[in-house]
């Protein structure tokens, strides 16, 4: 395919999302190359072509056709009323540290008497989504004044510029810092791999998304899971094999002197450093741990 009439125009978020975003392309199996002051960095992909910018603005060039895919968010999808503009193809769960979703909370200073949503009614409240906030008071019948914080939200409530905040976080560990205390959620998001309308009807770009999909898809689930393969005695097999989790079954092979056995398969990074020790106490010998790039 010539770079000059690549298949897909394809938005990858800049700022928070970037690394984690250029590391999940790396291992689905594209490798995406930055220049510096360039925002258009190169892929090893002749169908495509990228263009780097910020996930708050992703959405709307998808809807209007500028771009024909790309990641975008949940939260912004919502906050620029795109949600029913786009395909969303796909929800893609991670974050700058992590593969857990974001959530917007509502917090306020540590010692103030607030409980709830409806204990700030008529009260300041700072944020950088203003529409989202807006609807979440609306839902509650709640009356307050919503400015636009443009950066360091949490400290409006501490400067005392606001009674409370509608802010993003991971682990709210930034917010407790600023002697915050949450109160109540007001979604969760996560990255959102969309389409433009037409894009999706096109079966050529249609094929180029779908195989985005599936591979960022399956990069994402190997996150969590390892392989391990092992040597097993033909005595020790039945209750090796009992303690194995896998997607389907442990794949065994006789060895070539018939009284031992290769034993493969696939676990959960959070159970693999409990269960080596038991299957080597179990007889199981050369335990091997590897990395999957993807699982699919």
């Amino acid at each position: 395919m010539d770079k000059k009439n690549p298949i897909l125009k394809f938005g990858v978020p800049k700022g928070s999302l970037e690394d984690a975003t250029e590391d999940l392309f790396a291992r689905a199996g594209w490798k995406i190359y930055k220049h510096e002051r360039n925002y258009f960095p190169e892929v090893n992909d002749s169908e495509m072509v990228l263009s780097l910018s910020r996930v708050q603005e992703i959405g709307g060039y998808v809807a209007a056709g500028i771009l024909d895919a790309g990641i975008s968010a949940l939260d912004w999808l919502r906050e620029m009323d795109l949600e029913d503009e786009v395909v969303q193809v796909c929800n893609l769960v991670y974050s700058k540290n992590s593969l857990r979703q974001s959530r917007w909370v509502l917090a306020v200073a540590g010692d103030s008497p607030y409980q709830k949503a409806e204990d700030l009614q008529g009260k300041r409240i700072a944020t950088e989504v203003q529409h989202l906030s807006e609807r979440y008071f609306a839902e509650k019948n709640v009356d307050v004044n919503i400015f636009y914080s443009w950066g360091a939200t949490e400290a409006k409530v501490v400067e005392g510029l606001a009674d409370g905040i509608v802010e993003v976080t991971e682990t709210g560990t930034t917010i407790r810092a600023h002697g915050l205390r949450i109160i109540d959620e007001v979604m969760c998001s996560n990255p959102v791999l969309v389409a433009n309308k037409k894009a999706w009807e096109d079966p050529a770009k249609r094929r180029k998304i779908e195989q985005l999909q599936l591979l960022l898809e399956g990069a994402l689930r190997a996150e969590s899971l390892v392989a391990i393969k092992m040597n097993v005695a033909k005595e020790n097999l039945a209750k090796v094999e009992a303690m194995l989790p896998a997607l389907n079954s442990p794949t065994v092979s006789p060895l070539q002197n018939g009284t031992w056995f290769s034993v493969e398969t696939v676990v959960r990074t959070d159970v693999v450093r409990d269960l080596i020790p038991q299957l080597k106490e179990a007889g199981a010998e050369g335990i091997i741990e590897y990395t999957l790039n993807k699982v699919i």
